[in-house]
């Protein structure tokens, strides 16, 4: 289990990294919701937990861009104990549970591997991304554009998996580089350029319309077909 962690309160941190830790599950750390929701929308984790005081980014607003760009992770805020108004925004907002601080250890781990399975179980069966008529069943790891069913290679579906979670938004090839190749960028090779290549021709050239977008000097985007340019 991959666990993202959201706090900037040093002795809080440490004090969950380290009972998490001893139930066998990782633990990613960020000190403000900024770089939370970096982390979040751009690696995957079994799930997210966050204080809702967050320096530079609320909880509440990651928890918002995070649905809003359809990130499915689950997500369980920490709030103190008056901020009542916080926990019903970040509920709205998508977080799927609330632990008030002060807590026990021992009900964080609880609600820890009850959201975990709550989310595989939904996973199982609906863990489908959808844009405009191509969609991604994650589990079977199957690529459609309507009914016609696309072959993709392991690197070709992780970086339209990536694309498709980013869509709207330009990602740039150093991104792209770092988050499906988890390799610095090197701005002389063209393996971006070859791998969209290849991408293209499978997503965009049989159908009428295309998906996939150069935004020049900038990277690729990802957009539905009606917000072309």
């Amino acid at each position: 289990m991959k666990i993202l962690l959201v706090e900037d309160q040093v002795r809080i941190m440490e004090s969950v990294v380290q009972g998490l830790e001893a139930e066998g599950i990782h633990v990613d750390c960020a000190n403000n919701g900024l770089a939370g929701y970096e982390l979040a929308s751009s690696q995957h984790y079994d799930l997210v937990i966050s204080d809702v005081m967050m320096p530079r980014m609320t909880g509440v607003e990651m928890v918002t861009r995070l649905r809003e760009e359809q990130c499915p992770v689950p997500i369980l805020l920490l709030t103190g104990m008056g901020e009542v108004e916080q926990k019903i925004k970040g509920l709205e907002a998508g977080a799927d549970d609330y632990l008030t601080k002060p807590f026990e250890m021992g009900e964080l781990i609880a609600r820890v591997h009850a959201l975990v399975r709550r989310s595989q179980g939904a996973h199982s069966r609906h863990a489908i991304l959808q844009i405009a008529d191509l969609s991604l069943d994650l589990q079977a790891r199957i690529c459609k554009r309507g009914d016609v069913t696309i072959q993709l290679t392991q690197k070709e579906f992780d970086l339209l998996l990536y694309l498709m979670r980013h869509a709207g938004r330009v990602v740039s090839k150093k991104e792209i580089a770092e988050q499906v190749w988890d390799i610095h960028f090197d701005s002389s090779t063209n393996v971006i350029e070859v791998y969209m290549s290849y991408l293209r021709n499978k997503i965009d050239k049989p159908f009428s319309s295309s998906l996939i977008h150069t935004s020049f000097g900038a990277g690729y985007v990802l957009r539905q077909p009606d917000l072309e340019s």
